[in-house]
């Protein structure tokens, strides 16, 4: 198994798209979002009710469609909290150890999104007459609304009308979502490293340059011709599952390098077709600030103090939850949940808690 976890979204490669896909589908789809807050309440670009199928009584499986299944795992007793872990597309095959220490008041779920991990890999390769028609089967099925729909399917699954999410990197990025899509289902959020993506492009720069600043100068030019082929989405649907899996691994090598140290994290299979489809979803340019400012619920941020990502990063999340509980831990990266443990548990637990 793997140790190390792409978790950062490149957000400069949504930059880098209105080139590489070309002019064309660029101007009509790419330079604006094609998701907004709002379009999963109203069942914009979805092929399936909100509400989920029957279960199958499968342990380990959810079905959020009636060809989509979601693998799970769970730990603990107690209230439901939904871990959403980010990449986008690499899930996590154990428990956080920062959060085993509270499982006797909470029982936390984590579950690889569809397209990741066990769960459904939709697609494998597409056939569709023109990149438009190509584009629109993605998105249908890999998309960030169905990414979205499938927590709203999952809570009900559950059996619970407020849900708990606790979000990492990406993983913060659309939990946030969902409770702009649905804020009166969402009893607390934890935001864990939040990925810098309300405004694209983002202040900061993106994951890109980060890696790149910090890669041996040696290996500079090597990375700039695998970026070269990573964000060639001209050519991208002539690719399969598996080469794009590829992809997304290598970048991962990449980032652990970049990251100094070795990352306590254990990944599962990580997405190919999601992953493209988060980006294309996305654009090259939206701010949803505006779209994500009414909360009801109590909303923590957790920064490393030692993270790749800057703390500027995780602060911009304070813009729509001006409210939130700001927590930086001292000896902590991006992982701060396995690299600090017990800093970790105290100040979720204390959250969660109320204090």
């Amino acid at each position: 198994m793997k140790k190390w976890l792409f978790i950062l979204i490149p957000a400069v490669a949504i930059c880098v798209i209105v080139v590489a896909v070309g002019y064309h589908y660029a101007q009509q789809f790419l330079t604006g979002p094609l998701y907004q807050p709002g379009q999963v309440r109203l069942g914009i670009n979805l092929e399936a009710s909100l509400e989920p199928p029957a279960q199958p009584g499968e342990t380990g499986f959810w079905q959020v469609e009636p060809d989509i299944r979601l693998h799970y795992f769970a730990s603990g007793q107690g209230t439901p909290v939904l871990v959403i872990h980010g990449g986008p597309g690499y899930p996590f095959v154990k428990p956080w150890s920062g959060l085993e220490p509270l499982t006797g008041d909470h029982r936390f779920y984590y579950y690889d999104q569809r397209g990741c991990g066990e769960s459904t890999h939709p697609f494998d390769r597409f056939t569709g007459e023109t990149y438009f028609d190509n584009l629109q089967v993605l998105d249908r099925g890999l998309g960030m609304e169905v990414q979205i729909a499938d927590i709203e399917r999952i809570r009900q699954i559950l059996g619970v009308d407020k849900i708990t999410l606790v979000g990492h990197s990406f993983g913060a990025f659309m939990a946030a979502l969902y409770a702009a899509e649905f804020p009166a289902h969402v009893q607390s959020l934890v935001l864990v490293s939040p990925a810098e993506m309300l405004v694209m492009p983002p202040e900061t720069g993106g994951l890109f340059p980060l890696i790149r600043e910090r890669l041996p100068v040696s290996e500079r030019t090597a990375f700039d011709a695998f970026l070269k082929e990573y964000l060639n989405f001209n050519k991208i649907f002539s690719k399969s599952e598996s080469d794009l899996t590829a992809l997304n691994d290598r970048m991962g090598e990449y980032f652990q390098e970049a990251y100094g140290k070795p990352i306590p994290v254990a990944q599962g299979k990580s997405g190919g077709w999601m992953v493209w489809a988060m980006y294309i979803d996305l654009g090259a340019h939206h701010d949803y600030r505006s779209q994500m400012t009414s909360t009801d619920f109590p909303v923590q941020i957790i920064h490393g103090a030692d993270d790749l990502q800057p703390e500027k990063a995780s602060r911009t999340y304070l813009e729509i939850y001006p409210d939130a509980q700001f927590e930086v831990i001292p000896g902590a990266g991006h992982f701060s949940f396995e690299e600090q443990p017990a800093a970790f548990a105290q100040a979720v637990g204390d959250f969660l808690a109320g204090k």
